[in-house]
């Protein structure tokens, strides 16, 4: 392409990643004929420590100006290609180098890990994985069309020359990945912001949007930078209105002194539905499936629905399947906070004089918000380190599903990289599942169960869980280890090419009784329905938006998923609160209990209880 087209093309991701406009006709020429000059004005340089050995944050190589006359700022040719020696998702790091041992002897060299020529490559790729969080970038592509995983991070690792600029808080050059669209190929671009002297070394700001002197800068600079923060509070208090707003698209309120939904005994209810397994399953002859939303008694909805004042002026006889701000459930950050509420009064010391570190309730794990939680949770996670606690944590972006971009690791530095790919939460990690096991695999495994959650009211609080649960199975046996196995670490195997566990309730239920005599089920259920009351009492505590809003018409389905660890030193089973899921996928109910729908519409609708398969929990 000529100049014209190649800006046309590349302008908006120069300009967003701030390269000036005096470097684009250089870079033109440099990538069209692939020119990577940087050799000529810098050089690579081993850092010496002498005999003091280099621990982990310490630099290993440094890059220094040796173009004579050094580098000026204002000179339209000084744009510098950086090749990138290693592009990975973090599914398949492991994957990518065992199948280039060339790959792992040049990294192992690059982050000062290479001792004795004698190693074989593959050994170097545990320090690798735990290293490469203090040496790798990352890019996303935020193109229309693209799928959900197709915009994941992607993260690179420099060539040597890129990877030797240190950081700095004063910092003569900046460094920013760019895709060259011809070749559909992502290089790094290095330009100077200030005149570099021969003979000086070039410096970057890793942290660029974080101010100067802040300690949320210093916590992101841990990777580099060691900095403790055990004098830091820990402690969380809940946020403004403001926080549960933020991002939150805008939503009315019904009219209070409109009354509930008048049935009408005489006739089916007509059911409009967004979601075809509705139109497929309810079969109940008291209702009646309806193509017009206008004509309808019932909306059941997959789209949020905002507009409560609406409907209650307009359609005061219509029910609608959601709550006024039932996001403070359904969203990961927001449902720690509502959950938090519940915390009990307990000592701030324990018996040994140390300030307790217990998740308080006991069954929400403990939970912090990468963004705005973030000098909290590295004072939280040094303490734990200082006593020698466990500290693997689950880091997973809150407005995402499916398990996407989720880690499991105790490495802080990866969890200090993972804040900066977008609003995610660090949840303690569950070291110590309730395992169950599988037969044909001759192995324990990990295993989740999801709860149907209905809510019919919020000013005197009336909710139902639905007693047939449902099962998710890892399908390896659980070690703490491997953290990147996605099948010994995981549930959820309905997507992707994994084997799935097919196991209704009674069954489950049978192998417990068997693999765990001294711990009935009923007793373990009856502890679940209390979680799930304290953490609806959490939700409705404070009015909207800190919480869910009253509504004579509206009715809720929602899916709750847990976990059962073992406490006191494995001689109890706690019930453990993971998420909570709106408009869930019930494919699974439908299918193993062909009157699922039929069930729910009568509780919500018509207010008659099975109590076969219903259990009133508030």
């Amino acid at each position: 392409m000529d100049y014209e087209t190649f800006v046309t093309a590349h302008k908006p991701q120069l300009q967003s990643s701030g390269v000036p406009d005096c470097f684009w006709p250089e870079l033109y020429r440099k990538l069209t004929d692939q020119v990577f000059d940087a050799g000529l004005s810098f050089s690579l340089l081993a850092v010496d420590y002498d005999d003091v050995p280099r621990v982990a944050e310490d630099p290993v190589w440094t890059l220094q100006v040796t173009k004579e006359g050094g580098l000026k700022a204002n000179d339209p040719t000084e744009i510098y290609l950086i090749d990138h020696a290693w592009t990975f998702r973090t599914d398949n790091a492991r994957q990518l180098l065992n199948a280039h041992p060339e790959l792992v002897s040049r990294l192992a060299v690059m982050m000062g890990l290479q001792q004795d020529d004698d190693v074989p490559p593959n050994a170097y790729i545990p320090r690798i994985l735990q290293d490469m969080w203090r040496w790798c970038n990352m890019y996303s592509l935020n193109v229309e069309g693209l799928s959900v995983e197709n915009r994941m991070p992607i993260w690179y690792v420099m060539d040597e020359v890129g990877s030797a600029i240190l950081h700095g808080d004063n910092p003569n050059c900046r460094v920013v990945p760019f895709m060259h669209i011809p070749e559909g190929v992502t290089y790094s671009l290095l330009f100077p912001t200030e005149d570099i002297d021969e003979g000086d070394n070039l410096y970057r700001d890793f942290v660029e949007s974080v101010p100067v002197g802040s300690r949320e800068r210093d916590a992101l600079l841990l990777p580099w930078r060691y900095n403790s923060f055990v004098r830091e509070d820990f402690s969380l208090s809940e946020p403004s209105k403001e926080y549960f707003l933020a991002g939150h698209i805008e939503e009315s309120l019904p009219d209070p002194d409109v009354p509930p939904p008048l049935i009408d005994g005489n006739r089916p209810l007509r059911v409009y539905s967004q979601y075809e397994l509705v139109n497929q399953y309810l079969t109940d002859a008291a209702y009646e499936i309806v193509t017009d939303p206008a004509e309808a008694d019932i909306l059941w909805m997959t789209s949020h629905f905002k507009e409560y004042r609406e409907l209650s002026e307009n359609n005061p006889n219509q029910f609608i399947n959601q709550f006024p701000f039932e996001n403070v459930m359904t969203i990961k950050d927001l449902l720690s906070i509502v959950c938090r509420r519940m915390a009990k009064e307990v000592p701030a010391t324990g018996e040994d004089g140390q300030i307790s570190l217990a998740p308080n309730p006991r069954w929400l794990p403990v939970t912090y918000n990468l963004k705005t939680e973030l000098v909290p949770f590295v004072s939280y996670y040094q303490h734990r380190a200082q006593r020698g606690m466990d500290n693997h944590w689950i880091v997973k972006p809150w407005n995402l599903a499916r398990t996407l971009d989720t880690h499991i690791t105790d490495n802080l530095t990866q969890i200090m990289r993972l804040q900066q790919t977008g609003p995610k939460i660090a949840q303690k990690y569950i070291e110590h599942p309730v395992l169950f096991e599988r037969a044909e695999l001759e192995a324990s495994v990990k295993f989740d169960v999801r709860y149907v959650l209905l809510l019919k009211g919020v000013d005197e609080l009336c909710a139902y869980v639905y007693t047939n649960f449902f099962l998710r199975f890892a399908n390896k046996p659980f070690q703490m280890d491997d953290f990147d196995d996605y099948e010994k670490h995981f549930t959820v195997m309905n997507y992707g090419q994994f084997q799935l566990r097919h196991m209704k309730c009674d069954e489950f239920v049978q192998c417990w009784g068997e693999q765990y005599p001294k711990h009935a089920w009923d007793t373990i259920e009856t502890d679940i329905c209390e979680m799930l009351r304290e953490m609806l009492q959490g939700a409705t505590k404070v009015g909207p938006p800190c919480g869910i809003g009253a509504c004579g018409q509206s009715r809720g389905l929602y899916a709750v998923d847990l976990m059962l660890e073992w406490t006191d030193e494995g001689t109890r089973i706690q019930p453990k609160l993971l998420e909570v899921n709106f408009t869930p996928d019930c494919k699974r109910a439908c299918e193993y209990y062909p009157d699922f729908y039929n069930d729910v519409f009568n509780l919500l609708f018509l207010d008659q209880e099975n109590l076969d398969v219903f259990r009133r929990i508030v």
